[in-house]
């Protein structure tokens, strides 16, 4: 004999699974687990990495923005946020917490990084993007017991309303159609970065370029004109101008530990190279630093940069 209410059960069920099935639907979730969605950007989609349970890569018009793991937020899977993380890990004593601003907020991944990391840091995300970020906090839910604010507004704009020295770190990670815009790489933009810094704090920036390496030489020249102290990670083949990809550059206007640092970022899985002081300063060669006056994005990817 059946159990009362047990056809019911059943029924309602299969009730919610219809319904979540269509809400898969409607926001374009396929069949092998990917979550393809139109944001402010172009179309965003959610790969699930096929080796770890709960690990996202997010990708925009194709090319990758972040990767993701849930169930351990201090993977990080791409190489300039694996030098981003060292520089987090490296700018006070291990699990002292930071206050952080980060531009650009991709899948959050260096903000939950930091949080694991450096339990009660108090971080602020600013990510012009609302439905990118309506759509990470939905599929991709951040700890709801990390300090962490996003707002959905320009980069720039937003940095305008953190109050002087708050910051121990600002990161930028903005890209818009693959291109840092115009309007963050300046003389002035860095002077608003530098107003929000503490007394000894960092601004880290993820800057992308291929030969002949004029923009990632004039970000250096710009940066120069406001921070006393520089330093650049990259892989070496984008020291030498060989391909198109992600140089980190750092910021401060203290000395870095650039020992240790040199030594994290050659031991990496993609080991990279570190640069600062003179070499930094030959490496420029010259570049004028740039000002909103004749600001211009980053360089476009070519088509095979993310094939």
């Amino acid at each position: 004999m059946a159990r009362r209410g047990a056809a019911g059960g059943a029924g309602e069920r299969k009730q919610r699974t219809d319904r979540r099935a269509d809400r898969k639907a409607a926001r374009g979730e396929q069949a092998g687990g990917n979550v393809t969605e139109p944001v402010d950007g172009g179309l965003a989609e959610l790969v699930p990495d096929r080796e770890r349970r709960r690990a996202w890569t997010l990708t925009i018009d194709g090319a990758p923005q972040s990767h993701v793991d849930l169930d351990d937020p201090t993977y990080l899977s791409f190489e300039y946020q694996r030098r981003i993380g060292h520089i987090a890990d490296l700018a006070a004593p291990a699990g002292q917490p930071l206050h952080v601003v980060h531009l650009g907020g991709g899948a959050f991944t260096l903000a939950r990084y930091i949080a694991a990391t450096r339990p009660r840091s108090t971080q602020q995300i600013v990510e012009v993007d609302a439905a990118l970020v309506q759509l990470v906090r939905r599929e991709l839910p951040l700890d709801p017991q990390a300090r962490i604010r996003v707002r959905a507004t320009d980069a720039r704009a937003g940095l305008g309303k953190v109050q002087d020295g708050w910051a121990d770190l600002v990161i930028a990670d903005v890209f818009s159609g693959a291109r840092t815009p115009a309007h963050l790489t300046s003389t002035e933009f860095l002077a608003e970065v530098r107003r929000v810094l503490k007394p000894g704090g960092s601004y880290v920036a993820n800057l992308a370029d291929g030969p002949p390496l004029a923009h990632l030489r004039g970000q250096i020249a710009t940066a120069a004109t406001v921070f006393p102290e520089l330093t650049l990670a990259a892989d070496p083949t984008v020291w030498r101008g060989r391909r198109f990809g992600n140089a980190v550059l750092l910021a401060s206007d203290v000395a870095p530990k650039i020992a240790e640092l040199t030594r994290r970022v050659a031991t990496d899985p993609h080991p990279g190279r570190v640069e600062h002081g003179r070499a930094l300063a030959d490496f420029t060669g010259g570049a004028a630093p740039v000002h909103d006056a004749d600001a211009r994005p980053s360089p476009p990817p070519p088509a095979s940069a993310f094939h």
